[in-house]
């Protein structure tokens, strides 16, 4: 271990664990097959201690597994210098592919990249770019919108809500504007936590909207989801969940989940850069590319309502086209995390 925080180096392929998916480190490394490229990722936090991050994990399990490249992984990089010490240690081992999973790590990027010009930098959901550093967005305004026509269409009380950690995320916008392209009449609870983790505040808010009447609930918080899904159940309210497929927390109350599937992208990205096909600055990636989708629908959505679902989003990822809406827009596309 080195650097600032908790630095785990697991250069591979020691053995890869099925389902719990644990990478284990070895005293002699075995080589992979692409002598020319190692990745690592760097994470503000734990893989365990988020769904987001552990998402980012398994995108480098799956690097490792169906692209033969070295990998590592690097926990609790949460400032510049820790960054800085960081990356530098990875230029010595010979790592060229560096992912910063979350948004923050784009401006830290530009910051260093001039003194790594063989490191290629991926930040996801970030904006930034250069001759070295690529931003990776997910296209969320879709799903979001998708389940936001399933809320309209399912609320019985005319009310929902979506806890949010922060207001600019593209799939909370998707959501709001999905149930009214639905049901023009029915009102959309918006707030906010303020932050991705604190489940006070989002069962707060969840109390608050649910005096409001809101029967249907979406909280878009890494951080908070379970918990906020877990209490509306308790209390007879219905549910959409957030980055992965919610449904083993109910059939009945999990109307369908927003799934970001990031570890696709992460295989998508490294496989360009091992192709040398990975442009400079902003690349995105939607229902198209399996990069986001819909779960499960809730055995209590009705079957004439899955299937007009279904036929919506096959056509948006054939034309681009949302129900209601001609064409998605440059800001429909401005993106997360």
């Amino acid at each position: 271990m080195h650097g600032a925080g908790t630095a785990w180096k697991i250069w591979v392929l020691c053995s890869t664990l099925i389902g719990s998916a644990l990478l284990i480190g070895c005293e002699n490394p075995v080589s992979s097959e692409s002598e020319e490229n190692r990745a690592a990722l760097l994470l503000e936090h734990t893989i365990d201690e988020q769904s987001w991050n552990r998402k980012g994990y398994q995108g480098l399990l799956k690097i490792q597994s169906e692209l033969g490249m070295e990998v590592s992984y690097h926990e609790n990089i949460s400032n510049l210098p820790e960054l800085k010490e960081e990356v530098k240690h990875l230029h010595q081992e010979g790592v060229d592919l560096v992912f910063g999973h979350g948004k923050r790590f784009g401006d830290r990027f530009m910051k260093i990249q001039e003194s790594y010009p063989d490191i290629r930098f991926v930040s996801i959901n970030g904006s930034t770019g250069a001759k070295n550093v690529t931003s990776v967005q997910l296209k969320g305004y879709a799903m979001g919108y998708f389940a936001g026509r399933l809320a309209g269409e399912m609320t019985g009380t005319d009310t929902i809500a979506v806890i949010a950690a922060r207001s600019w995320q593209p799939e909370v916008n998707g959501f709001k504007e999905g149930a009214k392209s639905s049901k023009p009449s029915v009102e959309v609870i918006s707030t906010t936590t303020g932050s991705w983790n604190d489940k006070e505040k989002a069962l707060q808010k969840l109390q608050k909207v649910t005096e409001e009447h809101a029967d249907i609930v979406y909280p878009a918080g890494n951080g908070f989801h379970v918990d906020v899904i877990n209490k509306a159940k308790e209390q007879g309210q219905k549910a959409i969940g957030y980055i992965g497929d919610q449904s083993d927390l109910g059939e009945a109350a999990v109307l369908t989940s927003t799934i970001q599937h990031v570890e696709n992208v992460y295989r998508m990205v490294a496989e360009k850069h091992q192709q040398g096909e990975l442009k400079n600055g902003v690349e995105t990636y939607g229902f198209e590319e399996g990069a986001v989708s819909l779960g499960p629908f809730s055995p209590e959505v009705p079957e004439e309502l899955r299937q007009q679902l279904n036929k919506e989003m096959d056509h948006y990822k054939k034309t681009g086209e949302l129900p209601g809406v001609r064409r998605e827009t440059g800001n429909q596309r401005q993106e997360k995390k």
